[in-house]
């Protein structure tokens, strides 16, 4: 499903300087139906990896593949549901008018978008204020709007960056309930948060980057086994601070 192979990627600095690497050497693979937890450290190099899979920039070096295809390939917008850390939505727009949008982008049939909607927003607490420009939404509300633009074309894989961030309480434990309900349906879900907890309860594996290289890459429990701890969030820790303290 998802195949990073050897990828490297560096920001220039200035013209015909180079910066240091903001991931360097990442190789990894995320199998189909498979839920993958992306973790570290702020600057660690997750959202430079998100967007690399999203080809919002493109590696300096190495392969990626999705679907078996380049991540510039047409069709990969129809298989794939994106949600940003960040909502950035147009002031005067509604959430109707985005799921539209969205939903023609990625050749969903229009009773199924209607369909889909209706189902997605009444599920994530939006159908009453549908038709609401999202200017006046609140954070978690928007957060919750965009989970339901990256649901409307029923993607068969999910990268979410952040997807808790903004949300209150009940609002986490929604999005965590949909996520556990998408993955028993057999999705493939690649998703990022500092929160984790959550990622102990919904992944197959995590992929741990640290300052853009990778410490680890297997189930919670065995990089809190292989570190000696009781879980996978004092496993984390462990490893970063071993990799701190040798470099």
């Amino acid at each position: 499903m998802i195949h990073v192979n050897e990828v490297w990627k560096a920001y220039p600095k200035e013209l015909g300087v180079v910066s240091k690497p903001a991931v360097s050497d990442i190789s990894f693979v995320v199998s189909r139906g498979e839920t993958l937890g992306l973790i570290g450290a702020n600057g660690a190099g997750k959202s430079t990896t998100i967007k690399l899979l999203m080809d919002f920039i493109r590696p300096t070096q190495g392969t990626i593949q999705l679907f078996n295809l380049a991540p510039d390939a047409p069709l990969l917008r129809r298989k794939i549901g994106y949600l940003p850390e960040i909502a950035n939505f147009p002031a005067n727009l509604t959430i109707l008018d985005l799921l539209r949008f969205t939903a023609v982008t990625c050749a969903v049939p229009k009773a199924i978008q209607l369909q889909r909607s209706q189902e997605l927003l009444t599920q994530l607490d939006l159908w009453e204020v549908r038709r609401r420009p999202l200017r006046t939404y609140s954070k978690g509300m928007q957060q919750r709007a965009n989970f339901a633009i990256a649901l409307i074309n029923d993607p068969d894989l999910l990268i979410l960056d952040e997807p808790m961030s903004g949300l209150d309480p009940m609002g986490r434990k929604k999005i965590i309930d949909l996520i556990g309900q998408l993955k028993k349906s057999g999705k493939t879900i690649l998703f990022c948060s500092h929160i984790l907890e959550d990622v102990d309860r919904l992944v197959d594996n995590i992929l741990l980057l640290h300052k853009g290289k990778k410490l680890f890459h297997g189930t919670p429990r065995e990089l809190s086994a292989a570190e000696g701890t009781a879980n996978m969030a004092e496993g984390f820790i462990s490893r970063v601070k071993k990799e701190d303290d040798h470099a």
